[in-house]
């Protein structure tokens, strides 16, 4: 994928880049790691883990606060009660991915999620008993797609699809994912894409597979870790069936932070 016209590898042109952008008042929001030498480091590891925002620990404060002298009255007479919490956060959460705040809930980890979205939507039945996939997902996605397989009797070797990028190739382009659906999709269940490839950094085109997926019968589900708050999602829009995500990437959610999904 050649960058776009005007694009350079240098210092200016990356700082002019910086300049214009409309986002860049938000980099104060967060704490910034230094070096030993005090410097702040250029930090790249958002797919990994984000960086704390500021207010996070006012939050977390609060919520102690109201723990320590309500106990078990926080539920419902907390600041924000803890009862009500999904109320709260499910139409924030829904702007995110482009959904109704009735189609998303803040639940679980990415996996377990990824587990009861299997459980609800991977039905094979007749010859329609694959699952197609990109070829390198995330290793848990591919753990546990192979052990949904297995729990209805299937070979992975023989019911699972992994779509393979052309030649040297290191994506995939949307054309030969649209290929792949057309001559396959009769004995599909499921298509399951990550937003963003982990691996390669590739954005698929979401509306695109899954618009493919229904033509040929097929459900659409998506494992979005890399891509909310990443990347401009309309999930409600495009018609996909469900979606998994976390929130402690580029949603800055923290270590063991709440996962997240999305059901038409």
């Amino acid at each position: 994928m050649a960058p776009g016209p005007g694009f350079t590898t240098g210092k200016e042109f990356a700082s002019g880049m910086d300049a214009k952008d409309p986002l860049k008042k938000y980099r104060d929001h967060f704490f910034i790691p230094k070096t030993a030498g005090g410097k702040e480091y250029i930090y790249f590891c958002g797919n990994s883990l984000g960086l704390q925002p500021k207010g996070a620990m006012k939050e977390v404060d609060e919520v102690m606060r109201d723990w320590s002298h309500l106990a078990v009255e926080g539920h419902f007479h907390a600041a924000k009660p803890w009862y009500s919490f999904d109320d709260i956060l499910s139409p924030l959460m829904a702007r995110v991915v482009g959904a109704k705040p009735a189609e998303v809930a803040l639940m679980n980890s990415l996996t377990v999620n990824l587990h009861l979205m299997l459980v609800s939507f991977y039905r094979p039945s007749g010859k329609r008993t694959k699952i197609m996939m990109e070829y390198s997902p995330f290793p848990s996605d591919l753990y546990a797609v192979k052990s949904h397989l297995k729990m209805h009797g299937y070979d992975p070797e023989k019911h699972l699809i992994g779509i393979k990028p052309d030649g040297n190739e290191h994506i995939v382009s949307a054309e030969k994912i649209e290929r792949e659906i057309e001559k396959n999709g009769d004995e599909v269940a499921l298509v399951l894409f990550g937003g963003v490839n982990y691996l390669t950094g590739q954005t698929y085109d979401i509306s695109r597979i899954t618009g493919a997926a229904h033509k040929k019968g097929c459900i659409a589900g998506f494992d979005l870790a890399h891509s909310a708050g990443n990347v401009p999602l309309q999930l409600h829009d495009w018609d996909v069936d469900f979606a998994v995500w976390c929130t402690y990437k580029y949603l800055n959610g923290g270590p063991g932070s709440i996962g997240g999904c999305f059901v038409h």
